[in-house]
């Protein structure tokens, strides 16, 4: 059986103190939901003081982004041994707006995914379509491309303790979320073309509300959250959807 995970991507939210603030707070909202992974993936500057404020907690830590490569002559970039080395256990990859803001290819985001479960990591890889791939009816075809990238670095079995996240393009951030039909419609075609024990988690734009009839589906295995993860109480409400 797969256990449910829910993951909340801060994005470039929040100082220093309100970062170890809101960490703390989540940490106390989530203290009794159990039968569920819970992570909160702070910026890369955070890392380290939320770690210690989740230390102890039911709560994991994950990155953002990581580097493709190993140690060495990358500046700018966080290697996933650095990760790895702050107590990091999961890192999001290819999520949407690392695609269109800086074009990172498939092929790239494949070669992060490697590197991530070599350093003992979880990688969560993101996939979705436009609302104009949508519209023209391709939406399984851009899927398909982005998670077969991985299988050509890694294999037809090679996802190994990673995650998917489905996360509709045009649902991030605009109000708009895919209905439990057309979100399990595509989980379905993903599980299909990768494995039937891989979590595919739901990320486009899921909320307190309408969390329940989101997870529902025999396919979503939780959720990588936006906005709502920057309010503790809204995270805590999906966490316990996760578990019902």
């Amino acid at each position: 059986m797969r256990t449910p995970l829910i993951a909340g991507n801060w994005k470039m939210n929040g100082l220093a103190d309100a970062a170890t603030v809101l960490a703390g707070q989540v940490v106390d909202a989530v203290s009794a939901v159990d039968g569920v992974d819970i992570v909160v993936c702070p910026p890369a500057c955070h890392l380290e003081r939320v770690a210690t404020a989740i230390a102890g907690s039911n709560v994991a830590l994950g990155a953002q982004n990581c580097a493709e490569v190993p140690l060495g002559a990358r500046t700018g970039e966080v290697a996933t041994e650095m990760l790895a080395d702050l107590g990091a256990r999961y890192v999001i990859v290819g999520h949407s707006e690392r695609r269109q803001f800086y074009a990172e290819t498939d092929e790239l985001i494949a070669q992060r995914f490697q590197y991530a479960l070599g350093a003992g990591l979880r990688p969560i890889l993101c996939v979705g379509e436009t609302l104009e791939a949508r519209e023209s009816g391709q939406t399984e075809a851009v899927i398909a491309a982005q998670v077969d990238a991985v299988k050509t670095v890694l294999g037809e079995s090679g996802f190994g303790d990673g995650i998917i996240a489905y996360e509709p393009v045009w649902a991030i951030g605009t109000g708009r979320t895919a209905s439990a039909d057309q979100a399990q419609a595509v989980h379905a075609f993903i599980r299909e073309r990768v494995s039937a024990d891989l979590r595919i988690l739901y990320g486009g734009s899921m909320n307190a509300e309408n969390a329940e009839s989101l997870l529902d589906m025999p396919d979503v295995d939780g959720g990588l959250i936006g906005g709502a993860s920057l309010k503790a109480d809204a995270f805590a409400a999906i966490c316990a959807a996760a578990r019902q």
